[in-house]
Formats: C-alpha cells, structure tokens, sequence
C-alpha cells in the first residue's frame, strides 16, 4: 500500500477476491469513467469516457507504434486520460508498467536506469527539465527505445535537444485532449525529421475537419478550429447537455485548438482558441511567441499571455525562467524577439520568475499568469 493513508494492498486484494468472472454485462457504449478536464481557461467539466473510446484508444495507438516496448515507465498522473491510455496500451501490448510516485526528473532518469525502462511518457516540461538537467551525462538511458509526448505544446527547441541526447529513441507525440481520450492526431518519429513543428497527422480511425467560426472547411494553410469525429471521442459532458451540446454542434467535436494544415495534410498547432491575443486588429498567437523564446539560450522557460492595453486593445506580455545561473535583462528578451518576429507580435512587457505555474498534467496555468499581472498593476 505504499504506507498511504486509507490505501488498498494490491496483493491483499488480489487473495480475498474471487476468480469468478463478474456475470455484468459491458456494452461498448458504457461509460468506463469520468475523467476531468484540465480547466486551464475555465471550470474543469466531466468527461465521460467509454469502454470503446479506451479500447479504440489502445487499438489506435497500437497501430502506429512500430516498436512494443516490453517495460514502461508510468509518469502521468494517474487521474489523467494520458496516464490511462499509458497503462492501457501497456496491457493491451503485454508490457510491465512501473508506476513512479514522485516525477522529478532525477527520480525518473533513474527509473529509467534501474529498471532498464524502454518507453516512458512524459509532459513536455518533463522532457525541458531532463534535457537541460546539469546531471543528465550521470544516467545510463540506453534503453528507452520508445519516448512519448502530450498534454502541452512541445517547444521545436526541446524536440531538437532530445533528437540530439537521444539518438537511439524514437520519439511520438501525441496532440488531443481528455474529450478525445487524449489523442487526435500523432506525430511520428519520421514526421519530426520532416518538419519539427508538427503534431502529425490524424490517427487511424479518427475524423478530422479544420473550420472557421461558421463550421466552414478553411482552405490548406490557413488557420482553423480542429474539430473531431470517432470511436475514441467522448459520449458527454457529464450532467452538462448544454456544453455538450455546443461541443458537438453540427455532429463533430469542437476542441477549441487552432491549427493549420499544409498541403500532405501535416497539421501544426497554432494556439487555444481562448489564449489569442487581438492587438491592434491583428490576430497574436501566443504559442508562435514562445516557440522563439524556448530558442533563446539563456531561456528554460516562456509563456505569453495578452493584458489589456488602452491603445492597442490588448498586448503581450512574456513571464520568463532563466536557466539555472543566467541572468537576462527585459529589453535584452524584446530585443531578440523583435529580430525573429514581426515588431507587432514582441513582448510589450517581460517578467522573471522562478517557475512557471502548471496543473498537475503539465500544463501551464494561463489563468494564474492573468492573476499575476492583475496583482501586479494592483
């Protein structure tokens, strides 16, 4: 039981229970669970997830991966659909899955050591942190053949860094959300080769349409919300008909993702919806922003929100974590990003802090970083 408080003895549990099969009748539209949203923008909503949508979940991933691994390192938090779908791929493959209780990237370097682990999953602050660790030389990770991402944007930079440290690995990721069992599209180790920036195209046996505000087709290039149909996608919002059905208006999922697709159907993450920032007419897609600040050297981390200005309706502001002993000074950060970005689209302020807010999942709290910069005008 670990010595938690209030936990079950697995192996007790095991001897006292019966070997008879449950005469329960499992009908693939059932639900299996619910499964809460992050809630980065608003109220966490609940998510009913079917035995079907995990099963076609397993299936799905099954299919695109190329090596089974035979011991898997479970990192996700437990409570998340990533960390579910982790396990039941494993199952379903006949991989040993070892469960770490404390995610630091010095625990997992060295569960990935000791018990010869060859595919582990990780958020991408997860992989950020590992890359940049100044200890990283220390651990043997020979073995991980397989390494795996979601729940966040993966910054280009660090996909370079970990093509760079781990050669032997490929690397997946996977781009959805809870509501779509967490994942609707996928990139391939051999898509990143190709383009760096892309989640990959949709996964088998998934719908995929890019529309505009209207539920229309937008043409190739250009920018749109990634709407999903399949057997992996949720039944409801749990007790919520009305977000349930706003998000499934006109028979297809609506993420809130924007995104734009290239001419081989690539598909390339450009914002959440409900992050845009609109400065001066122009539409700000945070994400672009803090792709170049991930580049900066002296940068661990960025994110970018937008705050209201009286000229420009509203205008970017970057919170920034130095990597470990540098320094960096406000106009030093304005000064780059004004060499790689349209002058519109650099940070009108910067702030340093010493780490980035984040959920559970890895995501960062843009809500929280609001909060910040409404205290700090306080």
């Amino acid at each position: 039981a670990g010595g938690v408080e209030g936990a079950l003895d697995y192996e007790t549990l095991l001897r006292d229970s019966s070997p008879a099969e449950p005469l329960i009748m499992v009908e693939d539209d059932d639900p299996a669970f619910i499964m809460y949203t992050a809630g980065t923008t608003g109220r966490p909503k609940g998510a009913v997830l079917t035995h079907k949508n995990q099963m076609m979940l397993a299936i799905n991933a099954s299919i695109n991966i190329k090596e089974i691994a035979e011991r898997q390192l479970l990192v996700f938090p437990l409570f998340h659909q990533a960390a579910t779908g982790f396990t039941i791929i494993g199952v379903f493959n006949g991989a040993t899955t070892v469960i770490l209780d404390i995610p630091t990237p010095e625990n997992i370097m060295a569960a990935i050591q000791n018990e010869r682990i060859e595919a582990v999953g990780l958020v991408p602050a997860l992989w950020n942190w590992i890359v940049n660790h100044p200890q990283f030389k220390d651990y043997d990770l020979s073995s991980l053949k397989t390494g795996t991402t979601g729940a966040a944007p993966m910054p280009v930079e660090v996909k370079k860094k970990i093509f760079e440290l781990f050669p032997k690995m490929r690397l997946t990721e996977a781009f959805g959300q809870t509501e779509t069992a967490a994942t609707g599209t996928n990139a391939l180790h051999e898509d990143f080769l190709r383009t760096q920036g892309t989640v990959g195209k949709p996964r088998i046996n998934i719908e995929v349409r890019i529309v505009d505000p209207e539920g229309n087709d937008v043409p190739v290039g250009q920018v749109g919300e990634i709407v999903y149909r399949g057997p992996s996608i949720m039944k409801e919002y749990y007790k919520n008909p009305k977000a349930t059905a706003e998000a499934f208006r006109g028979g297809w999922f609506h993420s809130g993702d924007l995104v734009r697709q290239d001419e081989e159907g690539y598909i390339y993450v450009v914002d959440r919806l409900k992050d845009m920032i609109l400065s001066g007419g122009e539409n700000i897609y945070p994400a672009e922003i803090e792709n170049v600040l991930y580049s900066h050297p002296k940068i661990l981390e960025a994110a970018v929100i937008g705050v209201a200005d009286p000229d420009w309706g509203e205008s970017v502001k970057a919170y920034i974590v130095p990597k470990q002993g540098q320094t960096l000074t406000e106009e030093e950060v304005i000064a780059f990003c004004k060499e790689e970005l349209a002058s519109y689209k650099k940070p009108k302020a910067v702030r340093f802090i010493e780490a980035l807010p984040r959920n559970t999942a890895g995501k960062v709290l843009k809500t929280t970083l609001r909060e910040m910069h409404r205290q700090e005008k306080s």
